[in-house]
């Protein structure tokens, strides 16, 4: 095995997941789509005690992509009041269980309100030293790395850089996710083999687990069985693993 692979050996130290499939949970059951959102919220709320008892570190995850705008507006407007009730139900207790949250994606186009609980949830966890919550809300990749590209643009043309010196490390800073590890396991619920446009620059060295179960019915043995997984393979960096055993 050269330096650029190794075996996991342990729990990942940051997950991520793309929590797909509460449309079609809700319609195999003949339930309207909030039906399988609300239930959604319960998986949520179950992972995040899940992860904190397994020693995961950092656990990222997709509520609302910048794409979900184009959903009907009636969906929209109960996922936005479901983000809401999510904060201000949970965030206190959260905050007791020494849970970090912080929330990436693009503030501009989210009423004032919404970003005032966003912010107020963020101050309120910033010392807690457990699990780190990182809420995917309205974000998308491609968004995320243009406007890295534009802040470091500004420090360029304010002499803070010279673009010869920008480095990976330069960019990563500049990106929602500054001072986040990158992901040792991303998960994907619902069946879907894609990423849907979800930490492009930070997963290029993730492992992938696609898990066949819906967004709502995933559960502390579903993430046992995909971390089982993660430690069961050999983590490339670039390099080809050695051929010897």
């Amino acid at each position: 095995m050269n330096a650029f692979s190794e075996v996991s050996e342990a729990n990942p130290r940051h997950v991520a997941i793309i929590m797909d499939g509460n449309g079609r949970w809700a319609s195999q059951r003949g339930l309207h789509r909030s039906a399988g959102h609300k239930q959604g919220v319960e998986a949520l709320r179950a992972t995040v005690r899940a992860a904190g008892a397994r020693g995961i570190q950092y656990l990222t995850v997709y509520s609302f992509s910048t794409e979900n705008w184009t959903r009907p507006k009636a969906e929209v407007s109960f996922l936005m009041e479901l983000f809401r009730r999510f904060i201000h139900q949970d965030v206190a207790e959260l905050h007791a269980s020494g849970v970090r949250v912080r929330m990436i994606g693009n503030r501009s186009n989210i009423d004032a309100a919404t970003v005032r609980m966003i912010e107020e949830s963020e101050r309120l966890t910033k010392n807690n030293t457990g699990l780190q919550l990182v809420v995917a809300f309205n974000y998308g990749s491609r968004q995320e790395i243009v406007i890295a590209a534009q802040r470091l643009l500004e420090k360029l043309k304010r002499g803070e850089l010279q673009s010869t010196a920008i480095s990976e490390d330069d960019f990563s800073g500049s990106l929602d996710t500054h001072g986040i590890p990158d992901p040792d396991l991303l998960i994907r619920t619902g069946g879907e083999k894609r990423i849907s446009n979800f930490l492009l620059w930070q997963c290029a060295y993730t492992e992938f687990v696609f898990a066949p179960e819906y967004w709502p019915e995933f559960s502390a043995e579903v993430l046992d069985r995909c971390i089982s997984e993660f430690n069961g393979r050999e983590r490339r960096y670039g390099g080809l693993a050695s051929q010897s055993a």
